[in-house]
């Protein structure tokens, strides 16, 4: 099976997860792919193949010198994005694309062009795969799992290539920010290990932003408006009022590079009670805490005018910049760059502008830096993915190998 093929068939499968879901994996259906993925693992002839009851899957290639070596990891998660449908996922093949606009839905009239997405002419002859304008394509993160499996099965087709023992890891839930939270990092066993989930070629990264969630939670007081005259208070007008205290440039349309915000994600209530939910990311941590003070402080400005108790703010930090844990192990970056360099890809070293499992995984003891997939407009249906990025990145995971045994 080709890498091609083998992304094909990842993405026929729905594995969207979700944020309300209290169980582990938060849907049944990302299970599916784990456990085609582990028969398809198992009949490869890999070692260790385990599939555990929250739908972890890991497996091993085993070394192939006697030399002691370091084990080194490769992540990559089952889940689609909940932001868009996953279900019969209908991907399309534009070979030696020649520029200009690809038609996705000429009945709904869904063009990815590069008007809209000038990135795409930097892909003229490559070959790419997009969807068919009414769901995602799931290249986030299927072209990860599809490139470190091809990894591997080349790694085991060509024993000439010496390396260690090696770990893939495979977990759900990473697209609601749950897919570290019940990573067995000791059965792993890995002294470091990569996360394959970026985007454009050549992307390496080791930072990324302190992320907290906020839920602000306004009581108001209901009565009829007839007669409401010094007696109601509206929580959705005391809402909308915390919402205006927000600097209005501190958001994401208006923020790039190292710049945080604070980003409304949604808004539901009543007159009685309305909740607002935000998320806040900053890369440098003390700007961080920062912001998660200026919540509370806009809230107790509310209080005052309209009463103590009126607004509440409850917040819960996600995961923080993985840099921190990065930093003192910094030659597994450069060992990643050096893989890029003799794969022949060029490495663009930035910053993560989201978060990523290897954060988590970082904070738990297992450092773990973010390499291209090769995935495009993720989370949508103008995702798209050229091949010859998903080899690219296939060969940096073999070259990485190779690299830890030279």
């Amino acid at each position: 099976m080709t890498l091609l093929e083998r992304f094909l068939k990842y993405v026929s499968f729905d594995t969207q997860s979700d944020e309300h879901s209290e169980t582990t994996p938060s849907t049944a259906k990302q299970v599916e792919l784990a456990r085609y993925l582990e028969n398809e693992l198992k009949e490869l002839g890999f070692d260790d193949v385990d599939l555990d009851a929250n739908g972890y899957l890991y497996a091993t290639l085993p070394a192939n010198t006697e030399e002691k070596l370091p084990t080194v990891g490769f992540i990559a998660h089952l889940d689609t994005s909940p932001d868009a449908s996953g279900w019969e996922v209908k991907p399309r093949v534009v070979a030696a694309y020649q520029g200009g606009d690809i038609v996705l839905n000429e009945a709904e009239k869904v063009v990815l062009s590069p008007a809209q997405f000038p990135e795409l002419t930097a892909h003229k002859g490559e070959d790419l795969v997009v969807t068919d304008g009414t769901t995602l394509l799931g290249a986030d993160d299927k072209a990860g799992i599809a490139e470190i499996v091809s990894a591997m099965v080349y790694l085991k087709e060509h024993p000439e290539i010496k390396h260690g023992k090696i770990r893939m890891g495979f977990n759900p839930d990473e697209e609601i920010g749950l897919g570290a939270h019940k990573f067995d990092v000791e059965k792993f066993g890995c002294d470091f290990a990569y996360t394959i989930d970026g985007g454009e070629v050549g992307e390496l990264e080791y930072e990324n932003f302190n992320a907290a969630s906020a839920k602000i939670r306004v009581k108001g007081v209901n009565v009829h408006p007839g007669t409401a005259k010094r007696k109601m208070l509206n929580a959705i007008r005391v809402a909308n009022e915390f919402v205006t205290l927000l600097p209005t440039d501190e958001v994401p349309e208006c923020t790039e590079g190292y710049e945080g915000f604070y980003h409304l994600i949604g808004m539901q209530g009543t007159v009685e009670h309305t909740t607002i939910s935000y998320i806040i990311r900053d890369h440098d941590r003390t700007l961080f805490e920062n912001r998660k003070k200026n919540m509370t402080a806009w809230a107790e400005k509310l209080n005052e005018k309209y009463g103590e108790g009126t607004v509440t703010v409850e917040l819960k930090d996600q995961y923080y910049n993985m840099r921190e844990k990065i930093e003192p192990v910094k030659h597994i970056v450069d060992l990643a760059f050096k893989a890029m360099e003799e794969a022949g890809v060029k490495p663009v070293i930035h910053a993560i502008r989201g978060g990523t499992d290897g954060a988590q995984l970082s904070f738990r003891g297992l450092p773990c830096p973010n390499i291209f997939a090769g995935g495009m407009n993720m989370h949508g249906r103008f995702e798209y993915v050229p091949v010859q990025s998903m080899e690219k990145a296939m060969n940096v995971i073999v070259k990485i190998c190779e690299l830890v045994a030279r």
